[in-house]
């Protein structure tokens, strides 16, 4: 009963957030990069914020990593109302990797450890705002990663369940919004970034606790293609901190017109398929878990690419 009030009141929340954003002008205007063609209310990410706020009433013990959470998504809602400094909001999300780092007691581990882990995080963040660029993506795919770590956490006891209900509840009510053919909302960086902030701080929990570094596989699918765009723009000699449209899913979605909802739910599927292999693994090691996973899904990148590329 309780998980069902709460999703009424998300639902609350995102129908009073809808007007508040149209009399300030919190939408988003289509360009040559954008994927879609019409004005849209942008910031209904929002809403992972609401779950941020609901775990610190519901579990006071979580305050820091959701003072964390907030950091990012306060920071992250102002720069898609006026666009703010990089190293402002890199600064801010090292800030709040701080805070959660501390909550973890990451820096009684080596250094070069926790250096290693502020790359996953600002890394990971960053990738997930490069990924969210059509209808359901961001949605669908954490909600198959949320599954993934809830299934674990059910069978482990890594956080306190509530911890990944709340997102998952929160990622149900914004697809309803966003998984049309015409969105009345985008995730927004508020969304994109805090979600992603929320996925990777429980998956570094999870790897902390069992000492298991094939759950970051849990993510395989936007980081093959997050790292693949970003070799294939060098290799392009395109400045890679600038807009493109040249993540598979963008050439699928905007040079290949098909349907985003499409698009979004294969890439679901296709993790959530590797998750299932992941956590019912009982043969390969962790390098071997790597290899077997990454291997086909760069082949698969790469000859996708290439045959839409051609058209």
């Amino acid at each position: 009963m309780i998980y069902a009030t709460i999703a009424i009141l998300f639902f609350a929340g995102m129908l009073l957030y809808f007007p508040i954003a149209d009399h300030y002008n919190i939408i988003d205007h289509p360009n040559e990069r954008s994927s879609h063609s019409v004005i849209t209310i942008r910031g209904g990410g929002i809403i992972f914020l609401f779950a941020a706020l609901a775990a610190v009433i519901m579990h006071p013990a979580y305050w820091l990593p959701v003072v964390a959470l907030f950091m990012v998504g306060i920071i992250s809602f102002i720069d898609d109302r006026i666009t703010l400094s990089s190293k402002i909001r890199l600064l801010v999300h090292l800030a709040a990797t701080t805070l959660f780092f501390i909550y973890l007691g990451v820096f009684y581990r080596p250094v070069y450890e926790s250096l290693f882990l502020y790359f996953v995080v600002i890394g990971t963040i960053n990738a997930y705002n490069f990924m969210d660029g059509i209808n359901g993506i961001t949605g669908c795919y954490s909600l198959v990663v949320l599954a993934g770590l809830q299934y674990v956490n059910l069978n482990l006891g890594f956080i306190e369940k509530d911890m990944i209900w709340l997102p998952m509840i929160a990622c149900g009510v914004f697809l309803y919004f966003n998984f049309r053919k015409k969105a009345r909302c985008f995730a927004g960086d508020v969304g994109s970034i805090t979600i992603a902030f929320w996925i990777v701080m429980l998956l570094i929990k999870l790897i902390l606790v069992t000492n298991n570094w094939s759950y970051i596989l849990f993510l395989s699918v936007y980081g093959t293609d997050s790292v693949l765009t970003i070799m294939h723009r060098i290799w392009l000699k395109q400045n890679v901190f600038k807009p493109h449209r040249l993540h598979l899913y963008q050439i699928m979605a905007n040079e290949r017109k098909t349907p985003h909802l499409w698009v979004s739910f294969g890439y679901m599927l296709l993790q959530g398929g590797i998750i299932f292999f992941i956590v019912n693994n009982k043969s390969f090691t962790v390098t071997g878990l790597f290899a077997v996973v990454l291997i086909p899904l760069i082949l698969i990148y790469i000859i996708l690419k290439v045959a839409l590329m051609k058209k």
